[in-house]
Formats: structure tokens, C-alpha cells, sequence
């Protein structure tokens, strides 16, 4: 087992839910101000960590981003290092995205480069959003890079894959909440209650109407509902109903579209059911886009380095479909250059699964790949 692979598994033990991972916080800072520190320079924002490993020149700043936060998932892995914190799992690949950028920032600081390097380790991607925040203060300004990229797992891709694409690659994402209130009774007086089990009911089938009537089939987009939380008992009559979900769309169009549905459907709903219908979209996530001339151009280079490097470091290169997964990497990119990809750990479960198990062969796979274009595009004397 490497050293990364080591630092991942001790990070897996402690998933923390968004700008509350103090023990992530910890045990990266530990890590990183062991590094040498005439060339690594610290700053924390709450709970996240931004890093610069100074160049021998400095002319620019070239950045990685990883993510930091656990999810609300009891981890069903039984593995010895499984998740220590009851009802949170990293279950999203950010314990092997730390890991990487544990084994990036070490790297430059072992052989260091002309331009600076910044390692973002941002905390709350899961949710409520870290990035926008993050983009916004003044740590993170004073450092702001000229070209930025990161990575994120794919389970149903290989070790030694890399899948990537110019354009977008990840959906704009909203979260959905929509709380009903009507009113409560007995089970066997139901004439004399409205009942929000039944209005809930009702609404969840409609919004799935808007996908296959109202969003051009050309168009891509989804709303999932993923929770429902109504009532107190099986014999009285719901008061009050929530409905959590999550709304994706490929287009900044689509998304108007689907959200002015719901609002047209809930006024309806409050009609028809008499009943009172908040809706509330809670975070919203730009689209994952990545910049075409940047994109092409590493794209480029991995064919290249696939015909010069040894077969254990080399990655197959795949051009993918974009993806209704939501990242909120997508803010750095509206200010810089740079892209996303997809990184292969060939897992049986996938993303949000309590058995998700990826394999640890590719963060040294990733750190490689990284780390070497990394140094070839700061050897570029123009861009």
C-alpha cells in the first residue's frame, strides 16, 4: 500500500458533512505542514485549505481543486478502515481526491516547477456549496490561479482510465424543497381534514410531467424526488408533507423552464387542495464546463504521453457524454480556464452507494498524470 493510499484510508474513517469537517481539516493540516515549508505556503477559509507550493520563477498559478465533505450515507462496505463517524461515508470518492492532492502537493514540493502551484482543498461540495464562497475570499483572491483543473471518481470506468470532454460535462443542478400544509384529522373522519399525503402524492407524479412534456426531447434534464416526510401515525390524517428532491438540466433554458413548472403546478395544487405550498430550490450548481481550447489541448497531450510512457503510468484516454451529475467545480471555471475529468476506479457500486468501493490503484495513476502536465504546461512559455 503507497503512502497516498495510506492517507486515503485514514481519511476515509472520518466523513464530515459540508463546513463541518474539522477532523478532515486536522488531518490535513498535519500532513501538509509537515511539507518542506521554505516552499509551501497555508491558509485555511472555515473549514477548507488552500495551499501554494511556490515556483522557482512564479510568472503564473496553476491550481487543483479537490473536495472535502462526506455524505448522510451509513457506510455497508465492511472494510477495516469503513467509515467512524455513524451515518456519513464518503461515498462520493472525496477521501481518493484528497489523496490525490495530498500526493499533487507533495510532489511540487519535491520538484518544483517555474510557475506557482495552488492546491484548493474545498470543503461543503455536497452541499450547501463551497466553491461560490470559497471563489469570493480574500484567501482564495490573493491566489486566484491563471488555469485551474480537477478530477472526479468514476466507478464504472477502469483503473487507468481517464474520460473526459470539451464543453459540458456535468448538468446544472438545483436542490428542490417543497413543504404542503393543509390540515390534520382522524383517519376516519376524512371529509372533515385535507390531506397532504394525497396532495403530495398527486404532485410527485405531475412533476415528472414536466420532463416529458414540457423540456425539448432534445434537451436533457431530470427532477427526482428522494424524500418524502409526511405524518405522524397510520391513523391520522397528514397535516404537513415535505418533498426533497433534485432538479438537472444540460440548459440554463431548461432549468428556467422546469422551475416555472413547479411554481404553475404547486398554485395549482394550492387550489385544487386548499391547501398552502412552499417551494424553496435551496443550493444551485452551474454546469460543469469545460474550456474548449484547454480541454483539447490536454486531450492532446495524453496522446502524446500514451506513446511515451511506461505501461504502468499510462492512462487510456476516453472521450465521454456529458453526465447529469452536479459539481459546483463548475463556479472556478466561470472565472478561469480549465477543465474536469473523470478519473476510472472500476467499482461494482456506484457514486452515493453505501458499498462503494474504488480501487486505489489510481490515485498514483492520477497523481502521475497530474503532476506531469502539470509540469509540461508551466514549461510552455506562453499559453
Amino acid at each position: 500500500m503507497t503512502r497516498f493510499a495510506a492517507l486515503r484510508r485514514e481519511l476515509h474513517r472520518i466523513p464530515e458533512p459540508g463546513f463541518q469537517e474539522y477532523k478532515t481539516q486536522s488531518l490535513l493540516l498535519e500532513y501538509l505542514q509537515s511539507l518542506p515549508s521554505d516552499r509551501v505556503e497555508i491558509k485555511t477559509w472555515r473549514t477548507g485549505i488552500l495551499v501554494r507550493v511556490k515556483g522557482t520563477i512564479g510568472r503564473r498559478r496553476i491550481a487543483y481543486r479537490t473536495d472535502i465533505d462526506g455524505l448522510p450515507i451509513e457506510e455497508d462496505t465492511g472494510l477495516a478502515f469503513r467509515s467512524e463517524h455513524e451515518g456519513f461515508m464518503h461515498a462520493c470518492g472525496h477521501d481518493m481526491h484528497m489523496a490525490i492532492a495530498l500526493g499533487i502537493t507533495t510532489h511540487f514540493t519535491e520538484h518544483p516547477i517555474e510557475d506557482d502551484v495552488i492546491v484548493i482543498y474545498q470543503p461543503a461540495e455536497e452541499g450547501p456549496g463551497g466553491a461560490e464562497p470559497m471563489m469570493q475570499s480574500e484567501e482564495y483572491r490573493a491566489w486566484k490561479p491563471d488555469l485551474i483543473l480537477a478530477l472526479h471518481i468514476a466507478p464504472e470506468y477502469p483503473v487507468g482510465s481517464l474520460a473526459i470532454r470539451p464543453g459540458i460535462l456535468f448538468a446544472n443542478t438545483s436542490e428542490l424543497f417543497i413543504d404542503l400544509k393543509g390540515k390534520g384529522g382522524h383517519a376516519a373522519y376524512p371529509h372533515q381534514a385535507n390531506d397532504m399525503i394525497i396532495a403530495a402524492s398527486q404532485l410527485v407524479l405531475q412533476l415528472q410531467t414536466i420532463i416529458s412534456r414540457n423540456v425539448n426531447p432534445l434537451d436533457s434534464a431530470v427532477i427526482t424526488i428522494g424524500k418524502i416526510d409526511g405524518g405522524v401515525r397510520q391513523n391520522v390524517i397528514a397535516e404537513r408533507v415535505r418533498l426533497e428532491g433534485t432538479i438537472r438540466t444540460l440548459s440554463d433554458e431548461s432549468m428556467n423552464t422546469v422551475k416555472a413548472r413547479i411554481e404553475a403546478m404547486t398554485h395549482g395544487l394550492e387550489a385544487a387542495y386548499a391547501c398552502e405550498a412552499v417551494v424553496d430550490y435551496g443550493a444551485l450548481y452551474t454546469k460543469v464546463y469545460n474550456h474548449e481550447r484547454e480541454t483539447r489541448e490536454f486531450m492532446e497531450w495524453m496522446r502524446s504521453e500514451q506513446r511515451q510512457v511506461d505501461e504502468r503510468e499510462r492512462m487510456a484516454l476516453v472521450e465521454c457524454t456529458e453526465s447529469m451529475t452536479g459539481e459546483d467545480f463548475g463556479y472556478f471555471l466561470t472565472e478561469t480556464p480549465g477543465f474536469m475529468f473523470w478519473l476510472g476506479v472500476d467499482s461494482a457500486y456506484g457514486l452515493h452507494h453505501a458499498k462503494l468501493e474504488p480501487k486505489e490503484e489510481a490515485i498514483d495513476h492520477a497523481i502521475s498524470v497530474v503532476t506531469r502536465y502539470i509540469t509540461w504546461k508551466s514549461a510552455l512559455e506562453t499559453w
